[in-house]
C-alpha cells in the first residue's frame, strides 16, 4: 500500500503548486491530490518551478478535497493538516500513524474549517519572528521530510 499522500487543498499560486511537486519528487511522496481551485498540470508556471516533477509524481485533480479526505481515512490513511491553529501539535513532536495523507491548504484563508473538523490531527510549524506562517511550499518541506524521517525510521 501506498505510505505517503499529499493533498493540496485550493492553493492558488501555480508557482507554489510547481515548488510542492519538486519537494514531493525529493521526497519520495507516492501521490499529491490536487483539489478545488488548486491548479494543475499542464502549465507553464508549475513546469517553471517542479522542472518535470509533474511528470514523475503520480497525481490526481478532484474538485472535493473533504470528501477525498474522507474516503482516504475509510480506507486507513490518518489524516493530518498542516496548519497553525491554537491547538496544533508541533510538527516535530507529532505521532504519524502510516498510511498517512498530509494536507496543505491555501496561502492565505489556510486549510477549509470543514478538512480541519475531520482531521486525524492537527501540526503546525513554531513561528518565532513577527510572521505566523511560512510559505505553503516552504512549510510542507519542513514537514514532509520529518514524516519521511519517521518512516523511514519505524
Amino acid at each position: 500500500m501506498q505510505e505517503v499522500f499529499t493533498l493540496i487543498e485550493n492553493v492558488r499560486s501555480l508557482y507554489n503548486v510547481g515548488a510542492i511537486f519538486r519537494t514531493a519528487d525529493g521526497a519520495g511522496i507516492s501521490k499529491l491530490f490536487l483539489t478545488g481551485i488548486t491548479g494543475k498540470p499542464p502549465h507553464r508556471e508549475i513546469r517553471k518551478v517542479a522542472l518535470g516533477a509533474e511528470e514523475s509524481v503520480e497525481w490526481e485533480y478532484a474538485e472535493d478535497g473533504v470528501e477525498l479526505a474522507k474516503r482516504l481515512q475509510k480506507q486507513g490513511f490518518e489524516i493530518i493538516v498542516l496548519e497553525k491553529t491554537d491547538a496544533c501539535i508541533p510538527y516535530n513532536r507529532a505521532e504519524y500513524r502510516f498510511p498517512l495523507c498530509l494536507v496543505l491548504g491555501h496561502e492565505f484563508d489556510g486549510v477549509s474549517p470543514e478538512m480541519l473538523a475531520i482531521a486525524d490531527q492537527v501540526v503546525g510549524i513554531p513561528m518565532f519572528g513577527s510572521k505566523i506562517s511560512l510559505n505553503v511550499s516552504v512549510a510542507f518541506g519542513i514537514a514532509i521530510y520529518e514524516i519521511i524521517r519517521r518512516k523511514q525510521n519505524r
